[in-house]
C-alpha cells in the first residue's frame, strides 16, 4: 500500500502543533494504522537519543512513543539547538554538523531539502500515515523563499495542510482568516482544514466562530479541541512552556523542597517531570532576577552552551547563594551541562559552544571539563553507587570530565565503566546521564538521601496514560475520519 500524509501547520508557534500529532499518532495506532511523526525542521533544546544513533527533537520522541515505534533520525531530519541569540548547533540527520548563525542559516537552508525529503520519503515506506508537524507560524511569508519547515515542505511533498489555531491566547480568528490572506496563492490551496485549540468553557459559545472562519477561508472545520488538563503530563519541548514559580505535586509543607534556577540555555528540562511528579516533593523553578529560595536541593539541568549560562548564572548572583546553600548543608545535583558547572574549570578550546575559552567553575566538584572530541549519544544503564539502584537514561553531550571526585566517588556505576562525580561530604552530585530521576528506584534512593520518600510514582505510565487520554480526547472532539480522507498518497521519491 502506498503511504498517505498529511500536515499540521500552526499560526503561530506554541499552538499545540506537538501534543496534537502525538495524540492523533495514538488515536490513529489504536485504530491499527502504522503511523510515524514527522518534523522537516525543529528548533529545541530538549533532544532525544534515537536507536540509530543520533539525535532528535523531543517532541517527536513523544510522537514515536505514542505510535509504539523506535526513535529514528528520519523523524526529524534538521535540528537547530539555539546556543544564543541568533545562531545554534545544526544537526542535520541526526549529527552535528557545527553551528550556524541564523542568518546564514536562511540562505543555505534550502539545501538541506533533499535530505529532508529522503527522510520522509524512509518513514513513509514504513508506514500507512506520515503525520507531518510544521514549526513556527504558516504566516512567516518573510521566510518562505528558502523554507523547508512549513508551505516551502509542502509543496517540495505535494501534501496538503490542515492549520492549527490557539484559541486560549486571543485573536484566533483573525490569526486563522489572516493566514488565509497574507500567504501565497498556491499555499493557500494547500490548506484544506482547521482546528481551534485549547478552548476553555462552553464550546457552544464559539460554533459562530467556527461557521465565520470556514465561510471566510473556506476550509473544512475539523474541530474545536477542548482544553485537556491532562496534557500537563507530557513532557514539555520549549523553556517558553516553563511557568517560573512552583511546580510539581508538593505543599508548601513538603518534605523535600527543589529549586531551579531557570537559565537561558536550559535543555533537556523534562529530566525534572518526574521529581516534580512526586507528591513529596516540591519543586520552584526560579526565574532570573529572583535569589534562589530556602531549600533541601538545587539542580542545576542540563544547557545547552554551558559555559555562557555559568557567566548568566554567575551575573544572577546565584553562585553565590549556592556556595551558601551548600555551607548551611543543602545539596546540589548537577545534570550533564549542570554537572560540567559544578567543577573546578571548563575549558572550549576550539570554541564548540560559543568563542574559545576557558573559565572556573563553581568548585563544588574536583573535577575538569574539557569540551572536545565527537558528541556521545547513547542509552545507558547501570547502578547508583553505593546503594546499587538500577538507573536507565541516555547520555547527549560533548566535552570529557575528569578529576578527583569522578575517579574515587563516582555517581553511577554503567558496568563498562563509570558517570558523574560525588563530593567528598556526599551532598554535591553530578552525572551526564539525562533521565535517571524517571527510574523510580533511582528517585526513591535520592530522595531517601534528602530525607524524603517516593511516592511510587511510575513516570513512564503516566505518560502512556496520557498518550491514551490525549487519544480519547481527540476521538471525541475532531473529525478525524475527516483527517484521514484529507491525507494524500505520498508520491514516489
Amino acid at each position: 500500500m502506498v503511504a498517505k500524509a498529511l500536515m499540521f501547520q500552526g499560526t503561530g508557534s506554541s499552538v499545540g502543533k506537538s501534543v496534537l500529532v502525538a495524540g492523533l499518532a495514538r488515536a490513529l495506532t489504536r485504530r491499527g494504522l502504522r503511523v510515524r511523526p514527522f518534523k522537516p525542521q525543529n528548533m529545541s533544546n530538549n533532544a532525544a537519543v534515537t536507536a540509530d544513533g543520533g539525535e532528535i527533537g523531543r517532541a517527536q520522541a513523544l510522537q514515536a512513543r505514542a505510535c509504539g515505534v523506535p526513535l529514528s533520525v528520519d523523524m526529524n531530519p534538521v535540528l537547530l539547538k539555539p546556543q544564543g541569540m541568533t545562531g545554534s548547533q545544526l544537526v542535520v540527520r541526526g549529527q552535528m554538523r557545527g553551528q550556524v548563525r541564523a542568518r546564514d542559516f536562511q540562505s543555505f537552508k534550502r539545501g538541506l531539502m533533499p535530505e529532508v525529503l529522503a527522510s520522509f520519503h524512509a518513514l513513509a515506506a514504513q508506514a500507512d500515515i506520515v503525520l507531518v508537524e510544521g514549526a513556527g507560524s504558516a504566516s512567516e511569508i518573510n521566510l518562505r523563499a528558502d523554507d523547508i519547515a512549513n508551505m516551502g515542505f509542502a509543496q517540495a511533498a505535494d501534501i496538503d495542510v490542515v492549520l492549527v489555531g490557539d484559541i486560549d491566547r486571543g485573536g484566533v480568528i483573525a490569526s486563522l482568516v489572516g493566514t488565509a490572506t497574507v500567504v501565497a496563492a498556491q499555499d493557500a490551496q494547500r490548506i484544506k482544514g482547521f482546528i481551534v485549540n485549547r478552548m476553555r468553557g462552553d464550546p457552544t459559545l464559539f460554533a459562530t466562530g467556527m461557521t465565520e472562519i470556514a465561510r471566510m477561508t473556506g476550509w473544512r472545520s475539523v474541530g474545536l479541541l477542548p482544553f485537556l488538563d491532562r496534557v500537563r503530563d507530557l513532557p514539555a519541548e520549549d523553556a517558553a512552556d516553563l511557568a517560573p514559580g512552583a511546580a510539581g505535586a508538593g505543599t508548601g509543607t513538603s518534605t523535600v523542597r527543589v529549586a531551579v534556577p531557570c537559565l537561558p540555555m536550559i535543555a533537556n528540562f523534562d529530566d525534572l517531570d518526574p521529581l516534580a511528579a512526586e507528591p513529596e516533593v516540591s519543586l520552584t523553578m526560579v526565574p532570573r532576577g529572583r535569589v534562589l529560595p530556602a531549600c533541601d536541593l538545587v539542580i542545576l539541568p542540563g544547557a545547552k552552551a554551558t559555559i555562557a549560562d555559568l557567566a548568566a548564572l554567575r551575573r544572577e548572583g546565584w553562585d553565590i547563594d549556592i556556595h551558601a546553600h551548600v555551607r548551611r548543608g543543602g545539596y546540589v545535583m548537577g545534570i550533564c551541562g549542570g554537572y560540567q558547572m559544578l567543577g573546578r574549570s571548563i575549558a572550549d578550546p576550539a570554541g564548540i559552544e560559543g568563542p574559545p575559552g576557558a573559565v572556573d567553575g563553581l568548585g563544588l566538584l574536583d573535577v575538569t571539563t574539557v569540551l572536545e572530541g565527537s558528541k556521545r549519544l547513547e542509552d545507558v544503564s547501570g547502578h547508583l553507587l553505593p546503594e546499587r539502584a538500577p538507573v536507565r537514561g541516555y547520555e547527549m553531550h560533548i566535552g570529557r570530565t575528569t578529576g578527583p571526585d569522578h575517579a574515587n566517588r563516582p555517581l553511577i556505576d554503567l558496568g563498562d565503566g563509570y558517570d558523574g562525580a560525588v563530593s567528598p561530604s556526599g551532598r554535591v552530585w553530578g552525572s551526564y546521564v539525562h533521565g535517571l530521576l524517571a527510574d523510580g528506584a533511582a528517585r526513591a534512593t535520592l530522595l531517601a538521601r534528602l530525607g524524603g520518600r517516593s511516592g511510587g510514582h511510575d513516570h513512564d505510565r503516566t505518560v502512556d496514560a496520557a498518550l491514551d487520554a490525549l487519544a480519547d480526547h481527540m476521538e471525541a472532539h475532531l473529525d478525524i475520519d475527516g483527517l484521514l480522507a484529507m491525507a494524500r498518497p505520498v508520491r514516489a521519491a
